[in-house]
Order: structure tokens, then sequence, then C-alpha cells
């Protein structure tokens, strides 16, 4: 509290996730979460958890990428598809961002053979450039950078008071999910 801060609204971000996702018929979820110091990115595990069980579906897998990069991401897709069997697997996969998600989709379609989203549908965060490449298609979430930045100049420079601005974003449906 009293803290000046400008941030995308997880809570309902994850909403909008989850609702899309379960109006497509995904059923058994998972998280592929990055460092654990964030907590913008704790917060986006706990609204997607709670919303998916909000819709009956308890248990969200978790996948526990440790950094933020691709390399991360093929990591812990690797470690979670090798141990667990094809009839037991997540139907979709939502990552803290979207390098995690562009890894995690690398090692599903090219190491294990999965088609996307057929087999898994993979969401991300962020909606970098190189996920709506024709390689990717990822559908990933969208915060309001540019609204971001100037809400935060605006403070900076007493054009606003500061204090905590939540933003909306908006998802970005592709073919990924």
């Amino acid at each position: 509290p009293g803290v000046p801060a400008i941030a995308c609204d997880a809570e309902l971000a994850l909403s909008e996730i989850v609702d899309y996702l379960f109006d497509k018929g995904y059923r058994r979820p998972g998280f592929m979460t990055g460092a654990r110091t964030l907590s913008t990115a704790l917060g986006r595990r706990h609204h997607y958890a709670n919303f998916w069980r909000r819709k009956g579906v308890e248990g969200v897998t978790e996948l526990a990428a440790e950094r933020y990069s691709a390399q991360a991401g093929a990591e812990a897709a690797r470690t979670y598809l090798s141990a667990t069997s094809p009839a037991s697997r997540i139907d979709v996969l939502m990552c803290e961002n979207d390098i995690l998600a562009l890894g995690a989709m690398d090692v599903a379609r090219s190491e294990f053979g999965l088609k996307v989203p057929q087999d898994l549908a993979v969401v991300g965060f962020d909606n970098i450039e190189l996920g709506g490449a024709p390689a990717y298609e990822l559908t990933s979430y969208e915060q309001p950078t540019d609204e971001m930045i100037n809400a935060m100049v605006a403070m900076i420079t007493g054009k606003r008071d500061a204090e905590l601005v939540v933003m909306r974003g908006r998802l970005v449906p592709r073919s990924s999910a």
C-alpha cells in the first residue's frame, strides 16, 4: 500500500484466458512457472488455478522452469513429457510468459511429435513478436505496454498522482490454443 506501481490486471487476464480455454473444451490444465521470486508470476499461477477450480477442475499440474528462457521452457516440458504417459498428460499448458511457451512448444513438437493444439494447446503471456510468427501462432495475453509506459512517465513528471494503477490487457487468440 502506498507504493506507486503500474501493472496489468493479472486477475482479469487469467479469468479471460481460463474462460477461453474452458470454452474450447480443455479440462486438464498445466501451468509453467519461471523464477519463483516475481510477485506478478506468483499471482498469475494463483489466479490460473483458482479460475479452473471455479469451473470444477481441480489440480492444475505445475511445470517448473526455474528461469525465463526458451531453453528453460524446453527443459521443463521435456522433463514433464518424459515422465508422464500420454493418457495422463495435460491438454493445455499456460506459461508465465511467451519465451517459456516457445521453448515448450519446440520440445513438444520436435522431440515428442505432439501436434499443437490437437495434442497439447499452449498459451503464453506478453504477446512478443516471435510468438505471432507462423512457426508458432502462439495464443497470448498482451499487456498494455504503451499505456503503462505513459502512465509511469506521467507519474515521474508529476502529471499524475503516484499511485497503484492496474490496467486491462487483451487476449490474442491464435492457433496454438
